[in-house]
């Protein structure tokens, strides 16, 4: 099997569907006049939803070439949803679409996630891995401010009258916000903070709160699906951060399981 194939393909499958999701939840928080702005989200659920699809008929023993062209291909579009995020945050920054329920923080979220997409897709196509410490620190940095934004959005969310879990979720934005600044510090210090000891302790610390979020959102996702708890999150988007939550954890082993000394190849740690 090749592991750039193998890494490329786990890459477009997660991702094109999270930005298909994207786009969907874009486009059901505009107002019912922003008809141009709603089309557009339409377009990009089409585009991606058609990603998503292609990428599951690829094979893993798929020529490398042909799927360095598919990643080309998804970067491109990736870019432009990119760009279309960050259009529709100075619109509602500007106070220009006032009464839509898209959060300035959710749309800067969504477009942090896209560009965190074609970043790993240029790493893809170009060989270029980040050395294994760095990689460690940066995805770290990355996915706690995505749980932190988590959190939050879930409290604000939630009917005001489910007190119980309003207060768990600000917990567990305060928690992520907390490990969020030590992993900043611990940037900051590079290269003399890249010891095993502290990225190892850095790696199970993160684990253990991730875990516990992970199974919040689960509970939530259940709840909402059931109809037992009252808020205004779609049913799509409880399973959505339940599964990036997933995608974190799964990183965070890949990383214990290399500084425990377990031979892990490098490039599926990276590109996980």
């Amino acid at each position: 099997m090749d592991v750039f194939v193998a890494r490329s393909l786990d890459e477009i499958r997660f991702w094109s569907r999270i930005m298909k999701e994207h786009a969907l939840f874009l486009g059901l928080g505009f107002r019912a006049e922003d008809t141009q702005l709603k089309s557009e989200a339409n377009r990009f659920y089409t585009i991606f939803e058609n990603i998503e699809r292609r990428s599951h008929e690829y094979q893993m023993d798929a020529d490398p070439n042909m799927i360095k062209d598919f990643n080309t291909e998804v970067r491109v579009a990736t870019t432009n949803i990119w760009a279309f995020k960050r259009m529709v945050l100075g619109l509602i920054l500007q106070c220009k679409l006032p009464g839509g329920t898209n959060f300035p923080l959710l749309v800067d979220h969504v477009s942090r996630e896209a560009n965190y997409f074609r970043n790993r897709l240029d790493e893809l196509n170009s060989g270029t891995l980040e050395p294994l410490p760095d990689a460690i620190i940066d995805e770290n940095v990355f996915f706690l401010k995505i749980m932190a934004d988590h959190a939050k959005f879930i409290g604000h969310l939630l009917d005001p009258s489910e007190r119980k879990l309003v207060d768990q979720a600000k917990e567990f934005s305060n928690d992520f916000d907390t490990l969020m600044f030590q992993a900043a510090d611990l940037s900051s210090m590079r290269p003399q903070s890249q010891t095993v000891p502290l990225l190892s302790q850095f790696v199970d610390e993160n684990r253990v709160s991730v875990k516990s979020l992970r199974d919040f959102k689960k509970t939530a996702r259940d709840l909402i699906e059931e109809c037992r708890i009252k808020s205004i999150i779609h049913p799509l988007l409880a399973d959505h951060v339940f599964r990036e939550a997933e995608r974190f954890l799964y990183i965070l082993d890949m990383f214990d399981q290399s500084l425990s000394g377990v031979k892990v190849n490098k490039r599926e740690i990276l590109h996980s």
